[in-house]
């Protein structure tokens, strides 16, 4: 563990002599962080970690021998549960490698610029995303998260999905424990570019089993699919009467400044289902979440959000659990169990 007021250790992870020394001048240079060890491989790294505790791990992706996706839950399990930054000229926006890495379980990815061009604004976006990924969450609640083994006669029609930083990871193993058959609609707003959706909705349908699409204007709800928010826009939702829905998509600005936003997901569904909603947020910076999951919960509407354990950043679903706004607190794959019960905790 981390003591106070000692620097967050990095491993760099670069086959590249130049982008690990320029890498490790730059995060030396900063005084907020401080380089544990610099290896040119995934089989270095893996080494190290035996005998070495880093709070945070920046990986490169095309290496040889072992690439860095491939090694990247390995990493993350012989670390501890460091903080995984991918740092790689793969990671162009839009790319299959980002949306990859972070369903592996990184914190987040970084484009590597050519070796000439580290300078400048390489340095500070590397700095403040470390700063960000390493900061303590300060916020914490004494509540030992349980869930009722009865069946609430109640139950729900639609399940909504919110999340951000080491929101894809998560989600994809609370996907994994929902049956195929699972007959009800799953929306999802994962703060993405929109260059990102199409992959990450096809990545969606893989994990999920069923059918997923990125939402377009008056797309209808429909049972077994999943519809997840453009990157350009909010997800509502309108009442269409004899029980139907239908999404309508919206660019206003919002509090949290987030586009897409989780908060106006979840507002329309406390207006179009109610009582009958389930509510999940995932791991993510910020408080984008807080005052929609505060709305369906006044309407009767079901609360659960990630533990903190298990969260890359417990800035979205703490804010929900410390204002006492969660029914429970979970990891996600007990999350994902309790959906395909169909159970309100």
């Amino acid at each position: 563990m981390r003591g106070p007021g000692r620097a967050p250790r990095i491993l760099i992870v670069d086959d590249s002599a130049v982008a690990r020394a320029v890498i490790g001048r730059m995060i030396e240079g900063s005084r907020r962080f401080a380089v544990a060890g610099s290896v040119p491989n995934a089989q270095a790294a893996m080494a190290f970690l035996k005998t070495n505790h880093v709070d945070a791990i920046l990986l490169d992706i095309d290496m040889p021998g072992i690439d860095g996706l491939t090694a990247l839950p390995d990493l993350i399990a012989l670390s501890g549960g460091a903080k995984v930054l991918v740092v790689s000229s793969s990671c162009d926006e839009g790319a299959a490698a980002t949306v990859q890495a972070l369903a592996l379980g990184a914190a987040d990815t970084l484009v590597k610029p050519g070796v000439g061009a580290f300078a400048g604004r390489f340095a500070k976006v590397l700095s403040d995303k470390l700063t960000r990924l390493l900061e303590i969450d300060h916020l914490a609640i004494d509540v030992m998260p349980t869930v009722s083994a009865r069946s609430d006669s109640g139950g729900f029609d639609i399940v909504a999905i919110g999340a951000s930083t080491g929101g894809i990871h998560a989600l994809s193993q609370l996907l994994r424990e929902i049956p195929a058959s699972f007959p009800l609609p799953i929306l999802i707003t994962q703060h993405l570019p929109e260059s990102f959706m199409p992959y990450f909705a096809a990545q969606v349908a893989v994990l999920a089993g069923r059918p997923c699409e990125v939402a377009t204007d008056c797309l209808r709800i429909r049972p077994g699919r999943v519809i997840i928010a453009p990157g350009d826009g909010h997800l509502r939702l309108v009442n269409l009467g004899d029980g139907a829905a239908a999404v309508r998509l919206t660019r206003e600005p919002v509090k949290s400044g987030c586009m897409p936003s989780v908060d106006p997901m979840f507002e329309s569904l406390a207006d179009v289902y109610g009582a009958r909603a389930l509510a999940i947020v995932l791991s993510g910076m910020g408080r984008d979440g807080s005052e929609g999951a505060k709305r369906l919960s006044e309407a009767g509407g079901c609360v659960v959000v990630q533990d903190q354990a298990s969260s890359v950043v417990w800035g979205m679903p703490g804010a929900i659990a410390s204002a006492g706004g969660a029914n429970a607190i979970l990891p996600p794959d007990e999350i994902g169990r309790l959906i395909a019960m169909r159970r309100r905790p």
